[in-house]
C-alpha cells in the first residue's frame, strides 16, 4: 500500500498556543487533505521558545486533545512537537496521534545547544518507531538532523524518516543538504517540515520543507511560500530499489552508548 503524507509549511504566532492550534485548524480545514499522515513543525504551537516555564503544557495537555481531535476529524495521523513538562523537567515532545485518540511521543534527543536549548529541556533517551499502514516511521526533530548515528536504519527497520523543524533561513544549506544525505545512506524516503517567517528573537526561516526519494532526488522541495502539500509515497519503489541496491547488507554493526 502507498501512503499518502502532508506537510504543512506556514509561519507561526509566537508564544501563543491557542492561536496557533486555531491556525492549523483553519488551514486544514480549508485544505481538506485526503492523507494518512500530517506533518507539523517543530515547536508549532509556540515557535522555538526556550521559555519553557511560561509555556509548557502538562502531559496529556490541551495540544494532545487538540491533535487528537484534528486525527479524528481528517482521519489521519497527526504529528509534530511540543513544550512539555513533566515530573518537574521540561521536554520538547514530538507526538504521534492517531485517529483513534491512542499516541505515542518522542523527546528531541538532541538539544540545540547554541541556543542553549540543552540549558531548559531534558534531552530523550529512546527512539520511537511507530506503524502506519504497513509503513514503518522514524519520528525525530530538528537538531537530530544532523546526527547520522541516531538516524542510522539498521536493517532497514523503517521506511520513512521524519524530521519537524524550527530550522533558521541562515543555515538553509544544511538543512537542504543532510535531508538529501538522510535519504540516500538509509534507503529511505525523508520528510523535512520546517516553518517560515520570523520568530520572535528576529530569526527569520526560509521552509525548504522537502519530500526526498530514496536515491536522493527530491519529490517536493518547496520555497519560502506557505502551503500545504501532500503527495504519495511509492512502496513498490522502494521495495525494488531497495532489492536492486542492498547497501544496508553491507552496513557497519555497532551499538550506540
Amino acid at each position: 500500500m502507498d501512503l499518502r503524507v502532508t506537510l504543512v509549511q506556514t509561519q507561526l504566532h509566537w508564544q501563543d498556543a491557542a492561536a496557533n492550534r486555531s491556525m492549523f485548524s483553519d488551514k486544514l480545514a480549508a485544505a481538506a487533505p485526503q492523507t494518512d499522515l500530517i506533518v507539523l513543525p517543530e515547536m508549532f504551537t509556540t515557535g522555538f521558545s526556550m521559555a519553557a516555564g511560561m509555556l509548557a503544557e502538562k502531559a496529556g495537555g490541551p495540544t494532545l486533545g487538540w491533535m487528537q481531535q484534528e486525527a479524528q476529524r481528517h482521519r489521519a495521523v497527526i504529528t509534530g512537537s511540543v513544550i512539555v513538562t513533566e515530573q518537574g523537567q521540561y521536554y520538547n515532545r514530538l507526538y504521534w496521534v492517531r485517529p483513534d485518540g491512542s499516541y505515542a511521543t518522542y523527546d528531541k534527543r538532541h538539544l540545540f545547544r547554541m541556543a542553549k536549548e540543552h540549558h531548559t529541556y531534558t534531552a530523550g533517551k529512546e527512539r520511537l518507531l511507530v506503524e502506519l499502514n504497513g509503513w514503518n516511521i522514524c519520528p525525530l526533530v530538528c537538531y537530530d538532523l544532523r546526527f547520522p548515528v541516531w538516524s542510522r536504519n539498521a536493517g532497514n527497520g523503517y521506511d520513512v524518516l521524519l524530521y519537524v523543524a524550527n530550522w533558521p533561513q541562515a543555515r538553509s544549506l544544511a538543512w537542504r543538504t543532510l535531508l538529501q544525505a538522510r535519504a540516500i545512506e538509509n534507503l529511505a524516503y525523508v520528510l523535512g517540515v520546517n516553518r517560515i517567517g520570523t520568530d520572535g528573537n528576529n530569526h527569520p526561516y526560509s521552509g525548504d520543507s522537502a519530500v526526498v526519494h530514496p536515491k536522493g532526488h527530491h519529490l517536493l522541495e518547496t520555497s519560502q511560500a506557505e502551503g500545504i502539500h501532500t503527495l504519495t509515497l511509492s512502496r513498490q519503489e522502494l521495495t525494488s530499489f531497495r532489492e536492486a541496491f542492498p547497501a544496508h547488507r553491507d552496513a557497519d554493526a555497532f551499538n550506540l552508548s
